[in-house]
């Protein structure tokens, strides 16, 4: 009898334990979502019509210092963006891709450089030219941006491509007479035929803002920006009026390059929106109410461009936002506070908010980074996370690691698959990510890789593949970022 009460008792034991298992199970199923599968995308075609000269009368944004300018009327300006992928000479999708990778790898490694050297504020002393002290260690030359717009520059003003990149802050173009140039699809700017180029004097605080400025013979302004790969750029530090098709904004301080060096790309020069000093962002701020926005299309699966818009304007109303966090050594970056991560609709253990925190010497953290095409997470939330689709993606044919990716699957044959949800968890705002952007097509054969990546960086950088379609609001004013899903329209 005694026996038969054991038997009865575990048998009960078992049951309730397996209705408390179905009862979780009901309680989180497995979110899964259609992932549509197209192939890598071919270069784009470049085309561009250029805005006409607008009349000498026209009302000009004129930048009077530092993060000042002299008017207090706020304006909205809206550019188109461009990949990189469309000054490539490569044919194959797989080759474009195949470059796309190897730019990212040096991109991500020169970050992690940038900001190791900047949290031990010993950087070494680059070799210069007379009168630097040090040259400045800013933008990432190959790795410097995958997006690029069309602006004019001086007055009249000549149309150049230049690349936008959040992870850099000097503004600068190649001039002439030039030292050394590398190759670009326009000519090359000759400052001597605008009538609003002006060299900065060697005291002004424009050239004091530099990391490190030189004087020449005449004593006005030089810069030097290095780059992790060795590229370099020097020349007149300067200011000079930028057209955005018919937005005029005027003394935007900017590097005159006469001497460019190493294994620059296609474009005129770069824009640089960080958070320093000397970027766009912040020396049109006010005018522009210190706010602007992008979003990056998905070009497998839409022909229309990128876009950025700066001024109120880039603020969208379905945006859920996250507070900026500022790294005491390094002002170029944007960071945010990562919270946790969700795949197939439950929080993935193991990955708790210590994982991404920055600590008050500025090791660590999470930056959100236009440049940077794949998601690298700080190596124990990368395995975490990677884990957990696996199991929750078992259904899915696997296939051999491709590249840096060491998740990847056979989908070949299919038109769709059903894959687990994947959220990030920001303060204050859950990103709930498209399928497409975290299993991408890697060659032309049906392999799809998990489109993120391990670092043994403390530092962790959210890449544009996974911001792709969503509007991603840079609000300095409020100090904060949004992310408005289905942006791009």
């Amino acid at each position: 009898m005694e026996e038969k009460s054991k038997i009865s008792l575990l048998f009960s034991s078992s049951v309730l334990l397996l209705l408390f298992s179905l009862s979780a199970a009901v309680s989180n199923p497995l979110q899964l979502q259609t992932l549509l599968l197209r192939p890598l995308p071919s270069a784009p075609t470049l085309s561009w019509t250029d805005a006409e000269p607008e009349p000498e009368s026209d009302s000009l944004v004129e930048i009077s210092e530092l993060n000042a300018v002299s008017s207090n009327t706020t304006l909205e300006m809206h550019l188109e963006l461009h990949h990189l992928d469309a000054f490539s000479s490569e044919e194959t999708p797989e080759r474009l891709f195949d470059l796309r990778l190897q730019r990212d790898a040096l991109r991500a490694e020169t970050i992690y450089s940038l900001v190791s050297k900047a949290v031990a504020r010993n950087r070494p002393r680059a070799p210069g030219r007379p009168g630097f002290s040090s040259s400045i260690i800013s933008g990432l030359a190959q790795g410097s941006g995958e997006y690029f717009t069309r602006l004019g520059l001086g007055t009249p003003p000549r149309y150049l491509y230049m690349v936008l990149d959040t992870g850099s802050d000097v503004v600068w173009v190649q001039c002439s007479p030039c030292k050394n140039c590398y190759s670009q699809s326009d000519p090359i700017f000759d400052p001597t035929k605008s009538r609003s180029f002006s060299g900065i004097p060697c005291g002004s605080p424009l050239c004091r803002s530099l990391d490190s400025s030189g004087c020449n013979k005449r004593r006005m302004c030089l810069y030097q920006v290095s780059y992790g790969d060795g590229s370099v750029t020097f020349g007149d530090f300067s200011t000079e009026t930028l057209t955005f098709r018919r937005t005029k904004v005027g003394r935007v301080a900017l590097g005159c390059g006469h001497d460019n060096e190493g294994l620059f790309v296609g474009a005129a020069g770069l824009l640089g929106l960080g958070r320093g000093r000397l970027s766009f962002p912040t020396q049109a701020g006010r005018r522009f109410n210190r706010k602007f926005s992008y979003c990056l299309v998905d070009r497998s699966a839409s022909s229309n461009p990128s876009s950025m818009i700066f001024g109120d304007a880039a603020i969208p109303r379905t945006a859920v936002f996250t507070p900026l966090l500022t790294n005491p050594k390094l002002d170029t970056f944007y960071y945010v506070e990562l919270l946790g991560i969700s795949v197939g609709g439950t929080r993935v253990r193991g990955i708790t908010p210590s994982l991404f925190k920055m600590d008050p010497a500025g090791n660590g953290g999470v930056i959100i980074d236009s440049g940077t095409s794949v998601t690298r997470l700080t190596r124990p939330a990368y395995i975490a996370m990677r884990d957990a689709f696996r199991i929750r993606a078992s259904n899915l044919k696997r296939a051999p690691d491709f590249s840096l990716f060491d998740t990847c699957f056979d989908l070949s044959g299919k038109t769709s698959v059903k894959v687990p949800t994947v959220v990030l968890h920001f303060r204050g705002a859950d990103v709930s990510l498209p399928a497409t952007n975290y299993l991408i097509p890697v060659d032309s054969s049906g392999t799809f890789c998990f489109a993120f990546a391990g670092t043994m960086s403390g530092l962790s950088i959210i890449g544009n593949i996974q911001q792709q379609s969503f509007r991603v609001a840079f609000d300095s004013a409020g100090s904060r970022i949004g992310f408005a899903p289905r942006g791009c329209a």
